[in-house]
């Protein structure tokens, strides 16, 4: 009985992270903190975060791209796949369901090639 309860919530966990933690906006303006001066890269807006933080994904051809989030023991722990535009791409990542820790958000082509990665703290 002991390990389905603790089955069921590590599922549970898991499947809230995998649905809507991210979520593209429109803007004219990029904010100062979020600029990227590289050709391809990835910003977050703080590396402080509580239920959400904006990010910027910038890359030189629009296409499909993966965006991972790691725990400590480098285990992926969120996965969306996005259709983005070349350029800056400003996304809202929700971090409310992770627990307290330290982070990696890395972003990935469609051949799951490394195009930029960024470290962040649930707090």
């Amino acid at each position: 009985m002991k390990k389905t309860l603790i089955f069921l919530l590590l599922v549970t966990f898991l499947s809230g992270c995998y649905k809507d933690d991210l979520e593209p906006y429109v803007t004219n303006e990029l904010p100062k903190d979020l600029m990227i001066n590289n050709s391809v890269g990835i910003k977050l807006e703080n590396a402080f975060v509580t239920d959400k933080v904006s990010m910027n994904v910038k890359l030189e051809t629009a296409g499909t791209v993966t965006i991972k989030i790691f725990d400590i023991s480098n285990r992926v722990v969120s996965r969306e796949t996005l259709t983005v535009k070349a350029g800056d791409n400003v996304l809202t990542v929700h971090t409310k369901v992770l627990p307290s820790s330290a982070y990696r958000i890395g972003i990935f082509d469609s051949n799951n090639n490394q195009l930029g990665i960024t470290d962040f703290n649930k707090i």
